[in-house]
């Protein structure tokens, strides 16, 4: 059952030096760099995407995530949900408009696998960065790098992951979309990738011991031989790759991976499947975890399963 959770509406990312995260995020994968604020944090967006921003920026001494936000049709939507998530358990905490430049109110809660999520109802739209609402052209010439056309989704790793998928689908109203269990163990879930839209997935999480860690952030590419091209400019700037290109197993998705200057797992990502409400549950066993994640080699890489920040 939808909530009113439209979809991912930001993501806050921890990063070692500000600009070199701004060369990786802004000029190598090509987000749009909209500004800054009091505290230094920089703000970019996709070029697709309407809300002013969409990725933020915080230099600290730790790289990782702070949090996820998610984009509710409106303010009284967003006072449901915050005492439907106050009701559930949650640590709920406001956060008042402004204190992220162009946003309104948000409502940040915590979760079991220890991450932290915002929902917010309000945010300034500059729309579609560079061919503007009204006889648009099919794309900006000036875009640089890998082109993202927006943030797409995050992989998370956590503990409680069956907690945390309980918790966005009773009170926000997610579909779990994939799931990886573990026949020999109980049918323990191993992974879960949920949506909010008709997205292959919007979040997904891995059983971990540790909590609150971020496995990717994942920007969203055109086509296949965009992907390539991305290959291309990650061995022309010595980006240090993880893998790819290839193809998942699970959501059926294009992808790379490579690392920002801080550690921080980068994926671009193309296709992948649609969701509808009365999609039933794609589920793959653990035995065959290689060829769900990377179809082609259908072999786990141990760096891409256990490098995390």
């Amino acid at each position: 059952m939808r909530k009113g959770v439209m979809r991912p509406g930001h993501i806050q990312i921890r990063v070692l030096d500000l600009d070199e995260a701004l060369v990786h995020y802004r000029d190598r994968i090509g987000l749009i760099e909209v500004g800054r604020d009091n505290q230094n944090r920089a703000y970019l967006k996709g070029w697709t995407e309407i809300d002013r921003f969409s990725v933020v920026l915080r230099e600290a001494d730790e790289p990782g995530l702070d949090f996820m936000a998610w984009k509710v049709t409106t303010p009284d939507v967003l006072a449901e949900r915050k005492q439907e998530l106050i009701e559930y358990g949650c640590e709920v905490e406001v956060i008042p408009a402004g204190e992220l430049d162009g946003c309104g109110e948000r409502v940040r809660f915590n979760s079991p696998t220890g991450h932290y999520f915002e929902l917010f109802a309000e945010k300034e739209q500059t729309g579609k960065w560079g061919i503007g609402e009204r006889n648009p052209e099919a794309w900006p010439e000036a875009l640089k790098g890998m082109r993202a056309t927006r943030f797409d989704h995050c992989l998370l790793y956590g503990d409680d992951i069956d907690g945390t998928v309980d918790l966005l689908q009773k009170v926000l109203g997610f579909q779990l979309a994939e799931q990886v269990v573990d026949s020999e163990n109980g049918n323990l879930r191993m992974a879960a990738f949920l949506t909010v839209s008709m997205k292959a997935h919007d979040v997904a999480f891995v059983r971990h011991p540790e909590k609150g860690k971020l496995h990717h952030s994942s920007y969203y590419l055109e086509s296949w031989n965009d992907l390539l091209r991305a290959a291309d400019l990650i061995s022309m700037h010595d980006i240090p790759l993880d893998i790819g290109p290839t193809r998942h197993g699970l959501t059926h998705g294009q992808t790379i991976y490579f690392f920002d200057p801080s550690g921080n797992r980068t994926e671009v990502f193309a296709g992948g499947d649609y969701t509808y409400p009365d999609h039933p549950v794609v589920t793959w066993d653990a035995a065959q975890l290689g060829k769900a994640i990377f179809y082609h080699d259908r072999s786990l890489n141990q760096n891409f399963l256990g490098v995390v920040t």
